[in-house]
């Protein structure tokens, strides 16, 4: 049953708050996380990067090697997310979807005192990551065990003030799914039947791989339309094929804005620039599906921070929506892009 003390809201770290109250939204970001699990060891003569903090002179080898430093993937400090989330409201943004989930470093009450000191709307994620963070006893968890740690978080928070959360992800799945993250998968959709909050999906890098995981959802009874698939930059590169995915229903996901670095050192492909994001997006928009896409950064290293001369929170709202004009996006998509889908989505149904 959907629970009426918050449906049709949105429910944010501080409470739930009306939908047309978000304002520009992007929905898959970080702003706390704990991103160690991922070091990738460099090459021999580089190992002497992977100890040292961030500065000037090594930020260069960092950007083309952002999961070889410790410090890049120690995304923890509070004071430092209050300040970019700060950047990011004067720039004239409203609203942040945190989408770090269990075995990343989420952190209900950091996140609390973030939106409080910024006037950043944030949006916390309930659920799990992918297998590799998984906790040990998953194994022996049934899915109807993992929907209730979801729903929990949801309607009775966590962390010293029980912050609750409101979205459902992001739902961390590799390519293909193990065993543990199909279990999770079908208790995000019991999570939804229960509460009515949207599921985010971190999909594993391979284009089957959104079909594998929306074909389980489908099985276990989620509601495909309140679910956004992510990371569609570097899953899904044809246009057919993001065709093929859109006429599930689904909400469609270009959440690595700002990552304009062809070398993708987790997958063996070439990442899109956020040009040839906009003109893939630009193309569903010309089809009709201008109501089913929102975009995001996925800021989840330090080197794209401000402090550490990246783009920041701001990106989209600064550089994007005005390229976006640039490519004839009408106002209106531009519009429900930015404000109206993530509105819709982040809302309670």
């Amino acid at each position: 049953m959907v629970l009426e003390s918050i449906k049709d809201k949105v429910q944010t770290v501080l409470g739930p708050v009306e939908p047309e109250d978000l304002g520009p939204t992007t929905t898959h970001e970080h702003l706390i996380i704990d991103f160690s699990f991922m070091l990738k060891m460099p090459k021999y003569e580089d190992n002497h990067y992977v100890d040292q903090p961030i500065e000037l002179g090594n930020l260069g080898w960092i950007r083309h090697n952002h999961y070889s430093n410790k410090a890049n993937l120690d995304v923890t400090d509070v004071k430092t997310a209050i300040d970019e989330a700060t950047l990011y409201k004067e720039a004239g943004g409203g609203t942040i979807v945190d989408a770090t989930t269990l075995g990343i470093g989420r952190n209900p009450d950091a996140l609390a005192k973030i939106s409080k000191e910024s006037n950043v709307n944030v949006i916390m994620g309930a659920g799990y990551y992918v297998d590799a963070v998984h906790p040990s006893e998953m194994g022996l968890l049934k899915s109807e065990d993992i929907a209730q740690t979801i729903v929990n978080d949801i309607t009775v928070g966590v962390g010293e003030n029980a912050v609750k959360a409101g979205i459902i992800g992001e739902i961390g799945c590799t390519w293909p799914l193990t065993d543990n993250e199909r279990k999770v998968l079908w208790g995000a959709s019991y999570a939804q039947q229960e509460t009515g909050a949207p599921i985010l999906i971190h999909p594993g890098r391979h284009p089957s791989a959104t079909s594998e995981i929306l074909d389980e959802l489908n099985k276990s009874g989620a509601d495909i339309q309140r679910v956004i698939m992510g990371h569609l930059d570097r899953t899904i590169f044809d246009l057919d094929g993001l065709l093929e995915l859109a006429s599930s229903g689904c909400f469609l996901e270009w959440d690595l804005f700002g990552y304009e670095h062809s070398y993708y050192p987790l997958a063996n492909l070439d990442m899109p620039s956020d040009a040839q994001r906009l003109d893939l997006i630009k193309s569903l928009v010309d089809r009709g599906f201008d109501d089913r896409i929102v975009i995001g950064q996925d800021i989840c290293t330090n080197h794209r921070l401000v402090k550490y001369g990246g783009h920041g929170y701001g990106h989209i709202i600064k550089n994007i929506v005005p390229r976006m004009k640039s490519k004839e996006f009408s106002e209106e998509s531009i519009y429900k892009i930015i404000v109206g889908n993530p509105s819709n989505i982040l809302a309670f149904a």
